[in-house]
């Protein structure tokens, strides 16, 4: 890629690709009892613990589709994101604010936490 991506993108942002029938992967890193609270529509599911082990895939994909990275508030998807750019996958990005954000400003029917 030629261009680095920012580390983060907004809730906006997330929401004009999507929009625009761009191709992104929602990667959602909380637990599964926070995903069965609230998930935002077509999220995947990859719990932070479970990064490592879904690497190979993650990598793949990241080639042709950017990786959306989110959690609760964003803590824990940074700390992700920083991870999975020191492994090389460099094609992902930080949702701003988490999933929480997302609620306050784009999907209201998201329920906050």
């Amino acid at each position: 890629m030629a261009d680095k991506l920012p580390l983060e993108i907004t809730p906006q942002d997330v929401k004009k690709k999507l929009d625009a029938g761009e191709s992104v992967r929602l990667i959602d890193v909380r637990e599964i009892k926070e995903f069965n609270h609230c998930r935002i529509e077509g999220a995947e599911l990859i719990p932070m613990n479970t990064i490592p082990q879904n690497l190979a895939a993650l990598t793949e994909q990241s080639q042709t589709t950017p990786l959306i990275v989110f959690c609760h508030h964003g803590g824990r998807s940074m700390n992700v994101v920083n991870w999975l750019r020191q492994q090389g996958v460099a094609n992902c990005q930080n949702l701003t604010g988490g999933i929480d954000r997302w609620s306050l400003q784009i999907d209201p029917n998201v329920p906050r936490y």
